[in-house]
């Protein structure tokens, strides 16, 4: 997994996002942050993609060019545990 693949919607004040950026910083990777609050265009890919304004949410870019998009701080942690933790 590339962490260039990867971007998280989320606004500085929320502490589920927090909670993943600990993670983040903690596993020494850095992906680019998207804020849902300064930037209105951040908040539209989101909730066309999702449905929902909820933060945290990692979007995930294949190689192959399929998006996924992964809810819940608990669940974004996992996944970055597992593609980079030591």
């Amino acid at each position: 997994m590339n962490a260039s693949h990867l971007a998280l919607y989320q606004f500085d004040s929320c502490p589920f996002c927090q909670r993943v950026r600990d993670s983040l910083t903690r596993l020494g990777v850095e992906i680019e942050l998207r804020d849902i609050r300064s930037n209105e265009a951040h908040l539209r890919e989101l909730e066309q993609a999702t449905g929902r304004r909820t933060v945290p949410v990692l979007r995930i870019e294949a190689q192959t060019g399929n998006v996924r998009w992964l809810p819940e701080s608990g669940d974004i942690v996992e996944f970055l545990e597992q593609h980079f933790g030591k």
